[in-house]
């Protein structure tokens, strides 16, 4: 995921997540069809932007770093995809994480 920073720096109070798997294996064996698998609403942060400039241009920094786990809202956010990498990734900006989930 350290390739994936280099390549793609956000802007602003923005954040790129990649979402959690889905569920597609109960601990039985039980594969679980896609329609009835349910939407994945956290993720893990891969970058982070500088945060916000308050009117003199300071920043103001963002409250979530590379590595934190977060709750994301239902909708929302901008589907990113990179060249080399066929996994998906989100940008969001920092007001629309819900929460940091905490180890």
């Amino acid at each position: 995921m350290a390739n994936v920073a280099k390549k793609l720096i956000p802007l602003l109070d923005r954040v790129l997540i990649k979402r959690a798997e889905a569920v597609t294996k109960t601990a039985g064996g039980i594969v679980i069809p896609e329609k009835a698998q349910s939407k994945v609403l956290h993720g893990e942060v891969v970058a982070v932007g500088p945060g916000s400039r308050k009117e003199n241009g300071e920043f103001i920094p963002v409250l979530v770093s590379v590595g934190d786990k977060v709750l994301l809202p239902e909708y929302g956010g901008t589907k990113v995809s990179l060249e080399n990498d066929e996994k998906e990734y989100h940008l969001f900006r920092e007001s629309d994480i819900l929460a940091k989930i905490e180890n």
